[in-house]
């Protein structure tokens, strides 16, 4: 056979190339999402904390732009996330606890699923929609309530999807029951519970390390094309477990620090005010709390070295400077302050949330404008150069990246459907209250003047004014957050 025999042959057997994108699809910017799952941003060094260092996420930070003043829009999982994914708020869609907003919002297109009409590929790894941890977790659940989930994924969103199962409380390791256990007989047990476990083997046992390996091999897959890629950790959930060289730094627990414990702090609040969590009724001892903040720390500090992996891997790609790159929590989180534990609550603690941008060819900055997490999805469609849908609730923030003063919102609105609870916050106050109608209380704090929301002021009458403004804006707000294009729920 002639040579040129040879290669035609040989030339069969060769890969065909995909056609090369178009020069207005390869300049379109990637988004990379990563979510941590109840990380108050307290917990982080490049917010200030002293003990808990955070250098991956401070890396990010110096890099883009951190804001200190990002609320969600419900203090805990489900109706956080259902809110910001869709672009509606709780009150809207009628989400309010641990389901899909699917059928609330019917064929409007969720965040990433804008994305993938637009011809985006578009991946969840792990926690993104609502998932049960540690159940849904521990049980490699599809998202979709088949093992321990509650069926909050929405498959519409996706191009891809993985689950990132791993052991959870039951993973190998030194393990302790800190919540309902005063007299320590009780097991390392499951559930939303407060357990630490210092835990053998490396970072890949474990859902977090799983999550992480599988955003860089997306990254490495998909970098040359446009991408939204969603990675969700589940860490600083409870149960607190990473491998136990994350626990080292906070050892021995009992030189962490905890909250000033104040005399009388509940006096001045309603019932609907304290939180569903807290020192006395979890039964913890200040031993116990301060292992509490330890394995939170260590928690966090797991997950900041997947976040590291992660943003490795972008560097890596050549894609970096063509990705925004978005790093929050879906609410806060308490770690003692009033004794409170956990999320729920309505104060900045459980309702401010950790937010880093970083935009391409934008300079790092600090933005101090109240802002909320629904304004994510019109802010980075805008970004990308896609149409922002009018019927959209949040607001589009990206002046901000040119202007860090810019003011977005004069007031940021969160709920807590749990208690039936809503905030207004603005610059000078928070204002809290318990049923549209008030009956369950109200609570007032001046956070000029007392940022730790310590004295409530909303019975005092020198205030009766500024409590008849918040509850008229209130009724305000949630008459525009009810006017919307959905049918009636």
């Amino acid at each position: 056979m002639k040579l040129f025999g040879w290669l035609a042959l040989f030339a069969c057997f060769l890969p065909i190339e995909a056609a090369p994108l178009s020069a207005a699809e390869a300049s379109r910017p990637n988004v990379l999402f990563i979510i941590s799952d109840d990380l108050t941003a307290t917990a982080l060094s490049c917010y200030g904390n002293p003990i808990c260092q955070t250098p991956n996420i401070d890396r990010l930070a110096a890099q883009g732009t951190r804001f200190t003043r990002a609320f969600c829009n419900a203090t805990y999982c489900g109706p956080s996330r259902a809110s910001f994914l869709s672009g509606y708020y709780p009150h809207a869609t009628g989400v309010l606890g641990y389901t899909s907003p699917r059928p609330a919002i019917g064929d409007r297109a969720t965040w990433p699923q804008h994305f993938k009409n637009a011809g985006y590929y578009t991946a969840r790894v792990s926690k993104i929609y609502h998932m049960g941890v540690p159940g849904g977790i521990e049980y490699d659940d599809d998202g979709l309530g088949q093992r321990g989930g509650d069926g909050a994924d929405d498959p519409a969103s996706w191009t891809e999807k993985f689950n990132s199962p791993g052991p959870e409380w039951r993973a190998a390791g030194k393990g302790e029951t800190l919540e309902g256990n005063p007299d320590g007989k009780k097991p390392v047990i499951g559930g939303n519970t407060f357990v630490v476990v210092e835990a053998e083997g490396d970072d890949l046992v474990h859902s977090d390390g799983k999550t992480a390996a599988k955003a860089v091999e997306l990254i490495q897959k998909h970098a040359r094309e446009p991408f939204f890629l969603a990675v969700g950790f589940v860490r600083p959930h409870v149960p607190f477990v990473a491998p136990k060289k994350y626990f080292e730094p906070f050892l021995p627990y009992s030189r962490l620090p905890l909250p000033p414990k104040i005399p009388g702090d509940w006096d001045d609040i309603p019932k609907a005010g304290i939180n569903y969590k807290t020192s006395g009724n979890m039964k913890m001892d200040i031993r116990r709390q301060k292992k509490a903040v330890g394995g939170y720390y260590a928690s966090v500090a797991y997950l900041d070295a997947q976040v590291g992996q992660v943003l490795d891997a972008l560097e890596q790609s050549g894609e970096a400077d063509n990705t925004i790159v978005i790093f929050t929590s879906d609410h806060g989180y308490h770690l003692g302050e009033h004794d409170f534990w956990a999320k729920v609550s309505l104060r900045d603690e459980s309702a401010m949330v950790p937010l880093i941008i970083r935009v391409p060819g934008k300079r790092p900055a600090v933005c101090r404008s109240l802002v909320e997490l629904i304004d994510l999805y019109p802010t980075v469609a805008n970004l990308c150069g896609l149409e922002v849908p009018k019927r959209l609730q949040g607001q589009d923030i990206s002046p901000v990246f040119d202007d860090p003063a810019h003011r977005v919102r004069d007031t940021a609105f969160c709920v807590a459907p749990m208690r039936r609870g809503f905030l207004l916050r603005d610059d000078k106050w928070a204002y809290l209250q318990y049923e549209e109608d008030a009956s369950k209380g109200i609570e007032l704090f001046d956070m000029a003047a007392d940022p730790h929301q310590y004295t409530n002021l909303a019975a005092r009458p020198e205030q009766v004014g500024v409590v008849a403004e918040f509850q008229a804006r209130l009724i305000e707000k949630l008459r525009a957050v009810r006017n919307h294009d959905l049918q009636p729920n």
